[in-house]
């Protein structure tokens, strides 16, 4: 069975993260899983993809000089680890910034602390615009149509797959009222009313992508799912362009208010 995340790899990143909050000084408030393992339709040969949320002392702000928001560590060929200090992740909620939303959204968790992921994910729900997050699924899309095809003319079946979840996140959003489509395919289905014959054929090309490399190729999709992304596609486009950009500004002082509390709840 292809396991998103076995025992031992999440040792491992358990083991990664307490080291980076040694090594940096920081408190990690929750930390996910965020690619195709959490997403759903990941190779055997999937990296992990582990992002999270963390925290900092007091003191840290008072020091002089720019000081980075960003926690990195070198990517080797299983594991890619990388952070945000949370005035950043709450900034990035703000504007609107799709990524934090599909972090506190993973199914895959590795670490959270009490009541973090709940009050973030209330506080993202109200920032999110509607319009800002469509742009977003359909830069996705239009990013993944240029890399799709190998030079053969083949399929890159995991691009594919890069292109499908984007479709399904702006069919999610014209049906729902939420600006916070789920990250992961599975939850992306429930909310989207396909067709039995679209989600038959969802199934068999997921179980060709469950079994397959990273850089497997195939011939070509159903066409029913060609005409699910070609249709979703022109939706969004026409809806963005009418559509108003929500006003958030009364926000930020929630977000003053969240990053102090969180940071000190943290350090306790």
């Amino acid at each position: 069975m292809n396991t998103p995340v076995g025992p031992a790899m999440r040792a491992e990143i358990e083991s990664a993260l307490t080291a980076i909050e040694q090594e940096d000084g920081v408190r990690i408030l929750f930390a996910v899983e965020s690619g195709s393992r959490a997403w759903g339709f990941h190779s055997p040969d999937s990296d992990y993809d582990v992002r999270f949320v963390y925290a900092r002392p007091r003191d840290w702000f008072y020091k002089l000089g720019k000081k980075r928001d960003v926690i990195e560590r070198p990517i080797d060929d299983e594991l890619d680890l990388s952070g945000w200090e949370l005035s950043k992740a709450l900034e990035l909620a703000l504007g609107s910034n799709a990524v934090i939303a599909e972090w506190l959204q993973s199914p895959i968790q590795y670490r959270a602390q009490p009541g973090v992921i709940d009050q973030l994910t209330t506080f993202t729900e109200q920032a999110l615009s509607r319009k800002s997050v469509t742009w977003h699924y359909l830069s996705l899309m239009r990013r993944q149509q240029s890399r799709v095809r190998d030079p053969q003319g083949r399929l890159r079946v995991k691009r594919w797959f890069y292109i499908l979840r984007p479709a399904l996140a702006l069919r999610w959003l014209q049906l729902n009222s939420s600006a916070m489509p789920p990250m992961d395919l599975a939850r992306l289905r429930a909310g989207s009313g396909l067709d039995k014959s679209t989600e038959d054929a969802i199934d068999a090309l997921l179980v060709q992508k469950l079994a397959a490399k990273e850089k497997a190729t195939i011939e070509g999709v159903d066409p029913l799912l060609e005409e699910l992304v070609d249709s979703e596609w022109r939706a969004a486009e026409d809806w963005v362009s009418e559509a108003p950009r929500d006003d958030t500004r009364a926000l930020w002082e929630e977000a003053s208010r969240l990053h102090l509390e969180l940071s000190e709840t943290a350090f306790r």
